[in-house]
This record gives structure tokens, C-alpha cells and sequence, in this order.
């Protein structure tokens, strides 16, 4: 299907090319090892929220794609997520963005692994508890972290990973299938998932916990997203939705107005980890890892959504 510049300009997923252009070109350069296998990368030295160690393993051979060693720590020692991601050296790919505008979607997921991804992903390392014995599902995810972090570490029932962007669904069922063995009986399952479908009957009412990191900076989607989240959510028993998001000017705050409006309820914590919080202080205090740092566009509150 062709589009023209007015159609492009005028759909949700243009807003944020701005954005996406200055991730690319904050994205770290890659060395190549002297056996053109291995490459080492200092990554996002611009994101300091790197809560969970993480090794860039090597490159994959005829791609853009980087493997990346997640390592957690838990009760019995460490365990180890590996997980492969986008590198676009620095340029777009046009094909990405026509399946966005295809799909009405954003092509974030793709562009880089956002910091608060990790905040989540820590987050849900922190609260093993909070999800153990339950059905999980990750709105927006990306790559997938937190919700591959969930299913390795909490023994959850079952863990859904989902993303609007086919392409990201991809890449979430290949990290799916390359640490299957890491989730003992829990049920691990990507999705492509449009928060403004409708043909999702056989998930109503059916999670007792929703996960989703900076997904509310699109105003647009915001209507989409609330309604989703009240769709999703069990409503016999306890159930909440846990969103990690920043402020972003009004854009977390219209979208909780729209949370009120569909008749869910909800709280904001500023400080609810105390190594998340002190990684905040230093770079309010002019940590160099993150110079261009506001507390406003970077730092990620905690909203817990429930019925």
C-alpha cells in the first residue's frame, strides 16, 4: 500500500521521529575483535538504569542483530538470559517505519532498549513474589525483558510478552525459544497485540498482573491503552496492572486521566526502590553517565493500576 508525506505525517507513529533519530545517533559504535566474531560495545552510556549486568555476547552474522547476556542474580546463585536486539549503526531503516504506518503502531521497540525496561526488569527481580502462581502479560514490551526476567526468576503460571509491532513479535519469540530451558513449568507465549483490537475475546479477564515500561508517551494510544488494561485485567480475586513510566510533560498524567474515566483506579510511588532512586539522585547531582539527564523525560515512576 502506497502512503504519501501528508498520510505519514498525520498517524500516531511519525510523532516520535525526533526521538528515534537521537537514539540512533546516541547508539554506542561497535569494534570488531581481532576474530571478527566477537565485539565489545559500552552500552547506552548514555542510559544509566542498567540495573541488571549485561555483556554483549557477539554479533549475528549477516544482520543488524547483537546478542545480549542478561545476567540475574537469584536465591541460588545467577542465571543467565540471552537475548537478541537491533543494531542500526546509526541509520533508519525506511522498511520499518512503512510497517508502522502499515499497523498504526511506533517503531520504538526496535530502535534501542530503553531504560525504563530495565527499571521494570529489576523491579520484577526485586517482587519474585508478586507473580508467583499467577498469568502475567507484558503490554509494549520490546525485546522483552521484564517478562522474560519474570518467567526465568518467579515460576508465574504463565507469561504473555507482547508488542503491537510484528516485527518486534518476531524477535520476542526468538528470545522465547533460545532460553526456553531457563523457565521450568512456566508457560511462555509472545502475541502481537494492538491496543485498539478487538478480536481478543480469548484473553478477556484473564491476568492477574499487566507489566509495561514508558508505553504512555503517545497521547493517541492512550485511550487504546486504558481500555486494554481494563479488558485484560481478572476481575474475579486481585488483580493490577504495574506500569514504569516517566512523566514526559502532561503525557503520564493524560493518560491516567483516561484510567479514571474508564473507572480503574490508581497510585503513583516516586521512590520505590531504593537503588533505582539513588541511580535518580546521582544524575540529578550531574553524574556524567547520563549529561543530557531530566527527571521529567528519564525518570520512571511506579503507577499500580487496579479494578
Amino acid at each position: 500500500m502506497e502512503t504519501n508525506s501528508t498520510d505519514t505525517t498525520s498517524k500516531p507513529s511519525s510523532l516520535r521521529w525526533k526521538l528515534l533519530r537521537q537514539a540512533l545517533l546516541r547508539r554506542s559504535s561497535l569494534q570488531n575483535s581481532d576474530d571478527q566474531s566477537r565485539i565489545r560495545i559500552s552500552r547506552r552510556t548514555t542510559h544509566g538504569f542498567d540495573l541488571i549486568p549485561s555483556k554483549l555476547v557477539d554479533k549475528v552474522p549477516d544482520s543488524r542483530d547483537v546478542r545480549v547476556c542478561y545476567t540475574l542474580p537469584i536465591a541460588a546463585g545467577y542465571r543467565k538470559l540471552l537475548l537478541t536486539q537491533r543494531v542500526d549503526n546509526n541509520t533508519a531503516d525506511l522498511t520499518d517505519f512503512e510497517i508502522c504506518n502499515t499497523y498504526n503502531i511506533d517503531n520504538t521497540g526496535l530502535v534501542c532498549h530503553w531504560p525504563s525496561e530495565d527499571v521494570l526488569a529489576f523491579f520484577c527481580l526485586s517482587h519474585v513474589d508478586m507473580f508467583r502462581s499467577k498469568r502475567v502479560i507484558e503490554l509494549g514490551s520490546g525485546y522483552g525483558l521484564a517478562g522474560l526476567v519474570i518467567a526465568a526468576t518467579t515460576e508465574a503460571l504463565e507469561v504473555v510478552i507482547s508488542d503491537g509491532n510484528p516485527q518486534v513479535v518476531d524477535y520476542i519469540q526468538r528470545n522465547i525459544d533460545v532460553n526456553s530451558g531457563a523457565f521450568g513449568d512456566t508457560i511462555v507465549k509472545s502475541m502481537t497485540l494492538h491496543w485498539t483490537t478487538e478480536d481478543i475475546l480469548d484473553i478477556f479477564n484473564t491476568f492477574d498482573v499487566i507489566i509495561a515500561s514508558d508505553c504512555t508517551f503517545f497521547k493517541d494510544f492512550h485511550k487504546g491503552l486504558a481500555r486494554i488494561v481494563k479488558f485484560l485485567l481478572k476481575n474475579t480475586g486481585p488483580s493490577e496492572a504495574i506500569f514504569v513510566s516517566p512523566k514526559r510533560g502532561d503525557s503520564l498524567s493524560k493518560f491516567l486521566e483516561e484510567i479514571e474515566e474508564i473507572g480503574l483506579y490508581f497510585s503513583i510511588t516516586e521512590n520505590y526502590d531504593a537503588e533505582v532512586w539513588k541511580r535518580h539522585q546521582a544524575f540529578m547531582n550531574g553524574g556524567d553517565s547520563w549529561p543530557s539527564y531530566d527527571k521529567d523525560h528519564c525518570y520512571p515512576l511506579l503507577v499500580r493500576i487496579t479494578l
